[in-house]
């Protein structure tokens, strides 16, 4: 953390030790919730029907509060919610005790620089939560929205406003019951959705897919609606080219996840036999894990997801290695995301142009509750409002926070 050396780039101040104001971390305090949802969601890895994120508020010497979100799954990182809440405990906060910032400026870099893995074990979950915090608390005290992360990253194409004129949010289908599928389809489309993910890797897939391509109607055929599948890994290589080359037939965009993550010396066999184009989720947690796929040219596709990828900054670094090797992205979510992973997501797609999907902001069309007093969902069309901050631009209600806690939030006083 810089001190008394004399601050580079594009957002700090001019230094001065005698007038700089520092703003330290006076307490962290993490908090496990639960949130019934509306409906039960599922897929070939989970079923839900309750929504757990791990939340964490960090207090700043001038009574500012930040918030953070993440969403640890074992099957998606390798975190459970109690290693994401130890990461917190033992990695991060030491580091945090030594955030020093006179500078929204300052405490970006800071946050940069926060790790995104413990030895070879990827602690992206737990980061998410910190990076979110800071990133939300550090903008309020000094009055600055996360358009800044933008000019921090020194990319020219990055910035407002985006993928605002252009990208709207998608509806996901869960693993139902084929007809089911199919009318739930036909009910949303009412709403002017033009963009579905639709949920494979069961024993009903083909039926579930086929009965959804027919609910779409001709539109999907002519590109004013779009259709992508999502197999959570649920396949082995020889399954998947079959079921990929029996829907040769089909207008599907392309699909997520068909492999499992360990599986990785097979994504390229698949990606040269499929007719469908491959999108990484799972397979995709780091940089390090997108420069893999993209050396062994396993993919076209990245599913990029906030509280998986280590937060908005590291997100933001993946789209632009996407960019720079002609791969197209997405924004995903995590099922059962609060308003504050929501409005990280908004900000992803105010800073980065051309997000082709968008997925999140289901907030309370998904859960029974929020910890915002007006939650953030997508509007008619998969339409969508843009945030403006200062920090996230959100006011989370810490009354509604403490209602949900399933138990006494864990108090780290700096």
């Amino acid at each position: 953390m810089p001190t008394g050396r004399q601050p580079v780039g594009f957002l700090h101040r001019p230094y001065n030790a005698a007038m700089a104001l520092v703003v330290p971390i006076t307490k962290l305090t993490i908090f496990s919730l639960a949130i019934p949802m509306r409906r039960k969601f599922s897929h070939s890895a989970a079923e839900r029907v309750c929504s757990e994120p791990l939340v964490v508020c960090i207090e700043l010497s001038d009574g500012t509060l930040g918030w953070g979100e993440t969403h640890p799954r074992t099957y998606v990182t390798g975190e459970s919610h109690e290693d994401a809440i130890d990461a917190i405990r033992r990695i991060f906060v030491p580091l945090l005790v030594n955030f020093r910032p006179t500078s929204f400026g300052e405490a970006i870099e800071a946050t940069a620089d926060l790790p995104m893995t413990e030895g070879d074990r990827p602690i992206t979950a737990a980061r998410a939560a910190v990076e979110i915090a800071l990133l939300d608390a550090y903008g309020k005290s000094f009055g600055r929205s996360l358009d800044a992360v933008a000019r921090y990253l020194e990319e020219p194409w990055l910035g407002l406003p985006g993928s605002r004129p252009s990208t709207r949010h998608s509806v996901v289908v869960s693993s139902m019951d084929p007809d089911r599928a199919a009318s739930f389809v036909r009910k949303v489309r009412y709403g002017l959705i033009r963009d579905f993910k639709l949920k494979v890797g069961d024993d009903a897939d083909d039926a579930r897919l086929r009965q959804t391509v027919a609910a779409m109607g001709a539109g999907l055929r002519t590109g004013k609606t779009t259709l992508r599948i999502d197999a959570n890994s649920a396949w082995d290589l020889e399954t998947a080219t079959q079921r990929l080359s029996g829907w040769r037939d089909l207008p599907i965009t392309c699909c997520e996840q068909p492999l499992a993550r360990e599986a990785h010396m097979d994504w390229p066999r698949l990606a040269e036999a499929s007719p469908i184009p491959l999108m990484a989720d799972e397979s995709l947690v780091t940089l390090e894990d997108a420069e893999d796929l993209v050396e062994r040219r396993s993919v076209r596709w990245f599913n990029i997801r906030i509280s998986k990828n280590g937060g908005l900054i590291p997100a933001i670094k993946l789209a632009i290695l996407a960019r720079r090797h002609n791969l197209f992205y997405q924004l995903g979510c995590m099922v059962g995301e609060t308003s504050i992973l929501s409005a990280a997501g908004r900000w992803f797609l105010q800073l980065v142009p051309h997000v082709r999907f968008a997925e999140g902001s289901f907030g309370r069309f998904l859960l029974s509750d929020d910890i915002v007093k007006r939650s953030l969902r997508f509007g008619f069309g998969g339409r969508w409002k843009a945030l403006a901050g200062p920090g996230l631009g959100i006011n989370v209600d810490p009354a509604r926070v403490e209602r949900l806690a399933v138990t006494r939030g864990i108090e780290i006083p700096f």
